[in-house]
C-alpha cells in the first residue's frame, strides 16, 4: 500500500462507529500478534538446527510451511520446522500466542484468560498445558553458598479423570481421609539459595534415595545445606559430600550460629499453596507444571 492510500484510510477511521472502530483494533491486534508470533517462530529457526528425531547436525532446506521454514535431516530424512518436538508443534492461532503468554504471567484462569484472549475456555486450557511445557524443565542449577530445603506437600488429585479412579471422587475442595501425612499427600521439595534461585520438583516419596536423587543435579560443591530437624538428611548431605546445618524447629531452634534457619524456604512454601489455591485443586499429574508456571 502506498502512502496516498494509507493516508485516505487513517482519514476515514473517524467516521467509524465506535463498533467498528473496536473491529478495526482488534484486527490491528490480531494482525500485530501474528507478526510478533512470526518473528519469534523465525528466531527461533535461524541458524542450521539439529533433528529433533535422531539429533543429527545435518539438514538441508525443505521449502516453507506458510512463512515457517522447514528443514529435512540428511541422516534420517524426517522432515521438521523450528517448531517440531515443542509444545507449540501443529498449534494454530499464532497472532493469539503473545496475548496468552501475557495471561498465564497474570497467573489467571482459564475462563479469565479464555475471555481475554478470544479463545474457547477448552483451548485455553489445553494452551495452558502446551505453553507451561518449557517451564516444567526449567530448573535453577547449581545452587551455592546455604541452601535452604524442605519438604511440602499438596493433596492428591485426580482432577479431570473420568474412569479407572483407584478411590471415589472427592467434592470440591474435599479432604484427606487421614489426618497428618499419608499416602494421600504428594510431596513436593524446594531448594532455595538466599540469592533467590529456586529449585522444586514432585517427588515419589521423601526416602534418602529420592531426596538424593532430587538435590544431587541442582547441589554444587560450595553449597552448605541447610535443614529442619528430618534426620534423612544427614544420610543425603553425607553422599552428597556437602556440610549440613539442621535446625531442630521442634525443640524451639529456629537459628544456628545467626545465619542458618529455614525461614526463607517456608516462606516459598507458603506462597506456593497461597498461590495455588486460586486453581481450587490442581491434579497430581499436572503438578510439575504448575511448579514450573510459578517458577516464571
Amino acid at each position: 500500500m502506498n502512502e496516498t492510500e494509507f493516508r485516505r484510510i487513517v482519514g476515514r477511521v473517524s467516521r467509524l462507529t465506535v463498533g467498528q472502530q473496536e473491529r478495526l483494533e482488534r484486527e490491528l491486534r490480531r494482525a500485530a500478534g501474528a507478526r510478533e508470533g512470526d518473528a519469534l517462530v523465525a528466531k527461533k529457526g535461524r541458524g542450521r538446527p539439529s533433528c529433533p528425531a535422531c539429533r543429527a547436525k545435518r539438514a538441508f532446506r525443505w521449502g516453507f510451511s506458510g512463512k515457517s521454514q522447514r528443514w529435512r535431516c540428511g541422516d534420517c530424512g524426517r522432515t521438521f520446522g523450528a517448531l517440531t518436538g515443542t509444545g507449540l508443534h501443529r498449534l494454530r492461532q499464532r497472532e493469539k500466542w503473545l496475548s496468552y503468554c501475557e495471561q498465564l504471567a497474570l497467573g489467571t484462569s482459564v475462563q479469565d484468560a479464555a475471555d481475554a484472549v478470544g479463545i474457547h475456555r477448552n483451548t485455553a486450557f489445553r494452551w495452558r498445558h502446551r505453553f507451561l511445557a518449557g517451564p516444567q524443565i526449567l530448573q535453577a542449577r547449581n545452587l551455592a553458598g546455604i541452601v535452604e530445603a524442605d519438604e511440602t506437600y499438596f493433596l492428591e488429585s485426580f482432577k479431570g479423570r473420568k474412569h479407572g479412579m483407584p478411590r471415589s471422587p472427592r467434592k470440591r475442595g474435599g479432604k484427606a481421609k487421614k489426618p497428618g501425612l499419608s499416602k494421600e499427600q504428594i510431596p513436593v521439595l524446594v531448594a532455595r539459595e538466599r540469592g533467590g534461585a529456586t529449585s522444586s520438583a514432585v517427588l515419589k516419596d521423601t526416602t534418602a534415595a529420592t531426596l538424593l536423587e532430587a538435590l544431587r543435579p541442582i547441589l554444587s560443591e560450595e553449597s552448605i545445606l541447610c535443614t529442619d530437624g528430618n534426620t534423612t538428611y544427614e544420610s543425603v548431605a553425607e553422599a552428597l559430600g556437602v556440610p549440613l546445618r539442621a535446625v531442630n524447629i521442634a525443640a524451639g531452634v529456629r537459628v544456628l550460629d545467626g545465619v542458618f534457619h529455614v525461614q526463607n524456604v517456608n516462606g516459598c512454601c507458603s506462597r506456593l499453596k497461597a498461590w495455588m489455591r486460586r486453581f481450587n485443586g490442581v491434579a497430581t499429574r499436572h503438578l510439575d507444571s504448575y511448579l514450573g508456571w510459578r517458577r516464571m
